[in-house]
């Protein structure tokens, strides 16, 4: 029997889209957008990219794990495929490579890190906090001695010799010095500062004392500022007084102490004794206490002694109108 040679009648396309595509026509069918005539659609367009150079994958040796690692589930937060479950195809299966910014991620976060903190101390058993000791007061001033390099005054030399024990300890502070001397030698020091050619301190600048409690040779520092008007040059003495302890005023001496050694009664309670008018000359006479001190109350005594001020004002009002009846 022979080949029949005949070809089958071909079908002729109904449309241009049943064409085969080297019959169809460049244009596009009614109805339809050409790409290219949509306004922009040429710029838009992305150019084709460059056709890839990697290596091909090798081809795993264990061809049912490989399969396995391709059909398992994949994680919902990452979109990794997820470890299988058989140890046997968790080693056989490669892992990942991570790019290289993937891999330099963690070396910076790394060194970006700050160092740890140390972790607080625990507290001690039972809940108790630990005792921190609380810083003493402090108990006076320093007064530093004068550098090895720094010559005391001559009014100063000639008073430790015509005043024997008169000058206790020299100080030197500030470009200022400091004579410290014993309350039963001060009017005879006093006496000389002022007298005496080489020094004379003939103004009384200032008067004051400062109140140091923990200190128990003398609580109080009485201090005079003496300046001559002649020399032009300045000392101060500073005296040491306890709280009882009776101190003579200098009053004979320089006429201006009058007024500061009332204040410093007035504020510290410091006996002066041979004052030709000691009252107080801020608080009234009837003020309980002296302001000044470091131990007394910030409130005031009244608020202490009463819980309503108005009671220790009237309790002072019916004082007064005793005193006039």
């Amino acid at each position: 029997m022979g080949v029949d040679d005949r070809k089958p009648p071909e079908t002729p396309p109904t449309a241009a889209a049943d064409k085969p595509s080297s019959q169809a026509p460049a244009e596009p069918l009614k109805g339809e957008v050409s790409r290219t005539d949509a306004p922009g659609a040429g710029a838009s367009a992305a150019p084709p990219g460059a056709p890839r150079t990697e290596p091909p994958a090798p081809k795993p040796a264990n061809i049912e794990a490989a399969v396995t690692a391709t059909v398992s589930e994949t994680s919902s937060a990452t979109g990794q495929p997820t470890a299988p479950a058989d140890p046997a195809v968790r080693a056989a299966a490669p892992a990942p490579k991570a790019s290289g910014a993937e891999a330099a991620a963690p070396t910076a976060a790394a060194k970006a890190a700050p160092p740890a903190k140390p972790a607080p101390p625990k507290p001690p058993a039972g809940g108790a906090e630990a005792h921190v000791p609380k810083a003493a007061p402090p108990t006076g001033p320093p007064d530093p001695p004068p550098p090895a390099d720094k010559t005391p005054p001559a009014f100063i030399t000639t008073l430790q010799t015509a005043v024997p024990g008169g000058v206790a300890a020299l100080s030197f502070w500030v470009g200022d010095w400091t004579i410290i001397v014993p309350v039963a030698q001060l009017l005879d020091v006093a006496r000389r500062l002022r007298d005496a050619p080489d020094a004379a301190f003939d103004y009384l600048s200032d008067l004051t004392a400062t109140d140091w409690p923990p200190r128990t040779e003398g609580r109080f520092d009485v201090l005079y500022m003496l300046y001559s008007t002649r020399h032009r040059h300045r000392v101060r003495l500073k005296v040491k007084v306890a709280e009882h302890q009776p101190i003579p005023s200098v009053t004979g001496v320089w006429a201006a102490a009058n007024w500061l050694e009332r204040e410093v009664y007035d504020m510290f309670g410091v006996n002066f004794t041979g004052h030709p008018d000691r009252r107080r000359i801020l608080m009234p006479e009837d003020w309980q206490g002296y302001p000044q001190r470091k131990d007394y109350p910030l409130e005031g005594p009244g608020e202490l002694l009463m819980e309503n001020p108005l009671d220790w004002l009237k309790l002072r009002q019916a004082r007064e109108e005793a005193d006039i009846e």
